[in-house]
């Protein structure tokens, strides 16, 4: 289960009410240090960005592919653990607006998780270190460490159990240098 704090709204749908719960001069900052960082090709310069521009927690060696997409926002309620990959185009929400309220949730990504390109986590998720999301992967619920998991919905393709066993049946291939 997603754990979001709900804020209820009345009259025109909660989206009409944004810059009574984010300041305009806050999402213009962002938008720009994302969108500079989506196409910036210096991973060391793109978690410095987040880190000290956008106040969000990022491990040591985690990587941010081209074009993702974070949380315009609420980006500092985004924590990604250490040497974590996040692949092309994936989007990473804290908030969502709806008709009749909004919701805010951290996202908590663990150390040494792979995020496949184009997936979309949604807020208040949590995904455990040494797991796997495939490509185009919508995220609604929490991830167990060491699962692999994909799809829209999405479902469990291996458990950690499963994973492991798959990891010490497959040969290691040793790259030449």
């Amino acid at each position: 289960m997603r754990k979001t704090t709900r804020y209820p709204v009345s009259g025109p749908n909660s989206l009409w009410h944004v810059y009574k719960t984010v300041p305009f001069l806050k999402v213009i900052k962002n938008f720009i240090v994302i969108q500079t960082a989506r196409y910036m090709p210096f991973l060391k310069a793109k978690n410095w960005m987040y880190r000290k521009l956008l106040k969000m927690k990022v491990g040591d060696q985690t990587s941010f592919a081209l074009m993702v997409m974070l949380d315009i926002m609420f980006p500092e309620k985004i924590r990604v653990g250490k040497n974590s990959v996040i692949g092309y185009n994936t989007t990473i929400l804290a908030h969502e607006y709806l008709i009749e309220e909004y919701r805010i949730g951290e996202i908590e990504i663990g150390d040494e998780v792979m995020i496949g390109a184009n997936s979309t986590i949604l807020p208040g998720v949590k995904i455990g270190d040494r797991a796997i999301v495939s490509a185009g992967t919508l995220v609604h619920k929490d991830v167990p460490a060491g699962y692999f998991v994909g799809g829209n919905p999405m479902q469990v393709i291996y458990t950690a159990e499963q994973m492991e066993e798959r990891r010490k049946s497959e040969p290691s291939y040793v790259m030449d240098e």
